[in-house]
């Protein structure tokens, strides 16, 4: 079993920044590659970001490219989402996941991932 918590959700102001974290536990994180995804009222969950094992592989939404960075660092068992120039639109809950079979890929396709932790809510107001 893996688990994982998301942290560093909030409200912000449009063009603001935030960094989520998400610490996981449980059997070794640094195994796994990690993804970000998100899910806004009345609409499908949706990709983010993804990271593979070493860090070395990652892809982006085309919607968050150039805004959002994500990164790893396994010796905390930890993954991160710096997103900025947020826009109101970015608004949603915040999920992270772990991909535990695929270790050096960055999937986009929720399918993937098989834990996931319980999100944390980013509100980015105009």
């Amino acid at each position: 079993q893996v688990q994982l918590v998301e942290s560093g959700g909030g409200l912000v102001q449009a063009g603001g920044s935030l960094r989520l974290s998400c610490a996981a536990s449980g059997r070794t994180s640094s195994n796994y590659a990690m993804g970000w995804f998100r899910q806004a009222p009345g609409k499908e969950r949706e990709f983010v970001a993804a990271i593979s094992r070493n860090g070395g592989n990652t892809n982006y939404a085309d919607s968050v490219k150039g805004r959002f960075t994500i990164s790893r660092d396994n010796a905390k068992n930890t993954v991160y989402l710096q997103m900025n120039s947020l826009k109101p639109e970015d608004t949603a809950v915040y999920y992270c996941a772990a991909d535990t079979v695929r270790f050096y890929a960055a999937s986009t396709s929720r399918s993937s991932y098989d834990y996931w932790g319980p999100g944390t809510q980013v509100t980015v107001s105009s």
